[in-house]
């Protein structure tokens, strides 16, 4: 089998080979074509991914192109990384939205609009140029943020996609370490969109663990989604920690104002990473590589890429997919993050209890938001990104969305073809 991954000189993608290097019996990969217009990126990427595999005594092959036509000839699945503009763009999202006093974060609020309103057309672009060499069946697999929005984008058009977080895998695990289960007897009621989530059950041998974890595990689960345990045991539910950012916003606000920004410490691992890639004698993953972010990334991606490409068992995954009345209260064309059923036909969301109004009213309002933010991102317009601006619940004033708007179209101007006209 033939894997694309476009976006390949990204410092995440040794991950996702370590990951296929250690499911070579499930896996059956050989051939993993890295695409990427950054010849030094890629390349010393490309040529650690193959020591990696080497190494792990896998036999596939790692080659490199900046040709999207020929990376992508002949592949079974796509994979999708990108971040249009680079992590200067992404200084820009995390901070413009303070002169509004609103939270900066690269992928809600002002900050994710304007990488949505950037990253859209390219991958509506890649896609229709897959579909045309690799054929309408091949599955893309989108990890390019912001996740919903874009694999909304990607299922409008026809494309067979799947979009992909590793919020809830890495959730997973943390819940089987404290049950002293094995990742794959956790199973979860994930509820809600991507980067708007709550666990809302832990089944092991279809028994709900949540209760007992909320019991005995509250203080070490409120550190790392960054919520307090009163609140979570009130709510019997575990929030993903991009919550923080609705549930804590004016304290998130004023920690940004006196911290680094993100995209400056990312910026400095990748350097550091990208030397240590180009070293000829490393020939294992770098513990540094952990500070990248992306904690169990290639656990998620291949174990899902092997779900709709081995032809085998439907496997239950958490992934972005297309609502179809799993929510009653949504369209059933919104995309929503949810544990699923997954095999070479695709995803199928798992029923789920009804969802009360303290999730359901968010989730709501939020995707509201990004039909907005999409219909933005397709048709551009200094207007409609007002509209989706006013509508998300971390912004929701007339004379923010304005404000934004207007920083947003100047610092991306480079990016929107319309706001060039």
């Amino acid at each position: 089998m033939k894997l694309a991954v476009v976006g390949g000189g990204s410092t995440y993608t040794p991950e996702l080979i370590d990951g296929i290097a250690g499911r070579r019996a499930s896996l059956d990969v050989d051939e993993i074509v890295l695409i990427d217009p950054d010849a030094y990126r890629v390349e010393a990427v490309g040529d650690f991914s193959q020591r990696l595999l080497d190494h792990a005594g896998h036999p596939a092959r790692v080659r490199t192109t900046a040709n999207l036509e020929e990376g992508v000839d002949g592949a079974s699945a796509v994979l999708i990384q990108l971040r249009v503009g680079g992590q200067k763009a992404r200084a820009s999202d995390e901070t413009f939205p303070h002169l509004c006093g609103c939270v900066g974060q690269e992928t809600t609020g002002a900050g994710g609009l304007a990488k949505a309103l950037r990253t859209v057309p390219v991958v509506l672009d890649i896609a229709e140029r897959v579909r045309k060499i690799a054929g309408d069946d091949t599955w893309i697999v989108n990890f390019t943020n912001p996740v919903g929005i874009v694999t909304r984008a990607l299922l409008q058009e026809g494309h067979h996609a799947v979009g992909l977080c590793n919020v809830a895998i890495n959730l997973q695990r943390k819940f089987a370490k404290l049950l002293g289960a094995s990742t794959g007897e956790v199973k979860l009621i994930h509820t809600g969109l991507n980067h708007l989530s709550w666990e809302r059950g832990v089944l092991v041998d279809g028994v709900d663990r949540l209760p007992e974890l909320l019991a005995q595990h509250a203080e070490y689960l409120g550190e790392e989604v960054s919520v307090p345990v009163e609140w979570m045991r009130r709510m019997r539910a575990v929030p993903s920690y991009y919550l923080k950012y609705y549930y804590s916003h004016d304290a998130q606000v004023a920690k940004q104002q006196t911290e680094r920004p993100r995209a400056e410490v990312v910026s400095d691992v990748e350097e550091e990473l990208l030397k240590v890639y180009l070293d000829p004698e490393q020939v294992t993953k770098p513990e540094s590589l952990e500070k990248r972010g992306g904690a169990y990334y290639s656990e998620a991606a291949v174990q899902l890429v092997h779900a709709l490409t081995s032809g085998g068992a439907a496997e239950e995954h958490v992934v972005n997919v297309r609502n179809n009345g799993t929510f009653d209260f949504l369209p059933d064309d919104a995309v929503i993050e949810v544990s699923s059923t997954v095999d070479s036909a695709g995803a199928t969301p798992i029923p789920q209890p009804p969802v009360d109004p303290r999730f359901a009213g968010l989730i709501a309002g939020v995707t509201a938001y990004e039909y907005l933010a999409l219909d933005a991102a397709i048709k551009g317009g200094r207007d409609r990104v007002a509209d989706a601006l006013l509508a998300h619940p971390l912004v929701g004033q007339y004379a923010k969305a304005d404000q934004l708007a207007d920083e947003l179209v100047a610092r991306n101007r480079d990016f929107l073809p319309w706001a060039r006209a």
